[in-house]
């Protein structure tokens, strides 16, 4: 579909005598409540002025007033992702939707349903450099499922609906609804439903049957096989069907950053995170496997590495429910193109035929990557320099916080810590930006979570340069009753970059310290900016006060908390395949470098 296909939004049939008269933006408020939608990220402007008149009379629709757009964008690609519902977020015409671009790719990036709402000038005035102009359809066409621009308001109920179908279906993702401010402020009969038609968007979710069996006897010859697990399973709210698969094949699971909580940590059968940061026997398990089951996942060069020399030795079978992600990174020996829930358990019901009374003969595989396990379980070594274990830290939120919580991380060092070394028992309970990267992204999307998970405990796990990036938001969480916990892995760098200077630059830090946490200097001091912003603000820097500062955070629900821990800056994220290498990395380093074994 184009940016520009309006005819993807057929307009209304003819209204019935009884069909009220609204303006276009009543009309757009009215279909959201229709819809369902129950909160909206966004802030007003010139452009989208007209909308928030009828919004301020809706009863239905709680409106969050956030400080930034891109936090608005965030907030509902966390309320999207901590719900499984469709977030959405509003925002002005010019830099207002320009604001919103990065949250939008992020959402892209990692197949979240988000809508996203923009005003733009007067029809007449478009293309003339009006003021608060921007081709806001065109901008985002590369990084949404589509964008729709709207200048009728007989066809605003049906570009809403048509939004919400194509965010929330198929591969879910962003979609822009741009409208004009003539359309906002013309009348028409409001006809609910509206005929929604999208000529050529028929995702496909059946798989094909011979495909299927073509798997099923794959899985039940293969001696080394690997569920390779993705973020589609729990976009595709199928854990329980890969529980069951696993469970009946007795494959080892390794699920990716994407994907922590898909199957739980706990599981005997799972092995961890794979890729660059994964653990030794995950990383292993797919390089060494005969047989690459992937579920919902893509191929990333963050898990493959060298994709020319990923897995030489494994057939694989890819299923995912879009086929522009087939065979893209890797070749599939058996492609399956549909919804990840159904093939799950039309596989299963193939393996069972196909394995009989039997079971498969993987044991000498399991002996093997048990062995990995008992040798390379993951850790880390304690800090030198007097500051803080970000490990320990992030550690002891997790397991005092336990498997309800929501953790939402920002990235770099901490978002790869969080991802190890908290357990995820549950689907939904870990959001990170991990196709985009983006800093920023975690205290707007614990924010979003927490709104739509508000019995839930939810954790910003921030690093002090993501955190500097959109810690406005704690504005909007004090003032809105929304009583988010933030833990800022304070190391007074930027921790990832600083990692890879000091690996692969020769130590040589250029502009990656950030002056927030080590000294007696503190720009900014947190705990006083935390203050600031309405919410309690403590510093720890002992590790006997870790758990204290978690508890009282835990504790408190009357307003956000914000946890300045201040650690170390010389803590690395270990294990790491290099950029750019074979993951073989792994196994050449565990033969010939002694120290890795301390490292990882």
């Amino acid at each position: 579909m184009t940016a520009d296909s309006v005819s993807a939004v057929p307009r209304p049939p003819a209204a019935s005598a009884a069909a009220p008269v609204l303006t276009g933006a009543q009309a757009l408020v009215r279909s959201l409540e229709l819809i369902g939608v129950t909160d909206v990220f966004g802030i007003p402007g010139g452009a989208i002025m007209e909308v928030y008149d009828p919004l301020l009379d809706s009863t239905e629709l709680r409106h969050i007033l956030v400080r930034h757009e891109q936090g608005g964008g965030h907030a509902a690609e966390g309320y999207a992702t901590a719900s499984g519902k469709v977030g959405v977020t509003i925002a002005t015409s010019g830099p207002g939707a320009t604001n919103l671009v990065t949250a939008i790719a992020d959402a892209y990036m990692d197949s979240i349903p988000i809508v996203a709402i923009t005003g733009q000038v007067f029809s007449t005035l478009m293309g003339t450099d009006a003021f608060q102009e921007a081709d806001i359809v065109g901008i985002t066409m590369p990084v949404t499922k589509h964008s729709i621009l709207v200048k009728d308001v007989e066809e605003i109920p049906a570009a809403v609906a048509a939004a919400f179908e194509i965010a929330k279906t198929g591969r879910p993702g962003p979609v822009l609804v741009d409208i004009t401010k003539d359309a906002q402020q013309a009348k028409a009969p409001f006809i609910w439903p509206p005929k929604v038609d999208l000529p050529g968007y028929r995702p496909v979710t059946k798989a094909h049957g011979k495909q299927i069996q073509a798997a099923a006897a794959l899985l039940a010859e293969s001696r080394k096989p690997v569920l390779y697990v993705g973020g589609g399973v729990i976009r595709g709210n199928a854990s329980e069907e890969l529980k069951s698969l696993a469970e009946i094949t007795g494959a080892p699971v390794v699920t990716t950053l994407m994907a922590r909580g898909a199957f739980p940590d706990s599981h005997p059968q799972h092995l961890g995170m794979p890729g660059m940061h994964g653990t030794v026997p995950a990383v292993l398990a797919l390089q060494e496997s005969d047989l690459i089951v992937a579920l919902g996942a893509r191929f990333d060069d963050r898990v493959t590495g060298k994709a020319a020399l990923f897995a030489p030795n494994a057939k694989v079978v890819h299923v995912d429910i879009d086929p522009a992600e087939i065979s893209k990174i890797r070749t599939a020996d058996v492609p399956i193109v549909g919804d990840v829930r159904e093939v799950l358990v039309d596989l299963e019901t193939a393996f069972r035929s196909t394995i009989g009374t039997g079971e498969p003969d993987i044991a000498e595989w399991w002996s093997y990557l048990d062995g990995l396990r008992k040798e390379f379980p993951l850790g880390y070594q304690p800090t030198s320099d007097g500051h803080l274990s970000p490990q320990y830290v992030i550690q002891r939120i997790g397991e005092l916080t336990g498997p309800e919580g929501v953790y939402a991380a920002g990235v770099g060092q901490h978002q790869m810590w969080a991802a190890q070394f908290i357990k995820y028992e549950r689907p939904n309970s870990w959001l990170n930006s991990g196709g985009a990267g983006t800093m920023g992204y975690s205290v707007p999307a614990a924010m979003g979570a927490k709104v739509a998970e508000p019995d839930r405990v939810v954790w910003s796990i921030d690093g002090d340069g993501c955190f500097q990036m959109t810690n406005q938001e704690l504005a909007t969480c004090a003032i809105n009753n929304i009583p988010i916990k933030v833990a800022i892995i304070n190391n007074s760098s930027l921790g990832m970059v600083r990692q890879w200077q000091t690996l692969f630059y020769d130590g040589r830090h250029s502009n990656t310290d950030l002056n927030t946490g080590h000294g007696t200097v503190r720009i900014p001091d947190f705990v006083k900016l935390g203050e600031a912003y309405g919410c309690l603000a403590i510093r720890v820097e002992k590790e006997e006060d870790v758990d204290a500062a978690i508890q009282l955070a835990l504790d408190t629900n009357d307003r956000p908390v914000v946890i300045d821990f201040v650690v170390s800056a010389d803590a690395m994220v270990w294990p790491m395949v290099p950029q750019g290498v074979s993951n073989s990395y792994v196994q050449y380093a565990r033969d010939h470098a002694p120290s890795f074994d301390e490292e990882i």
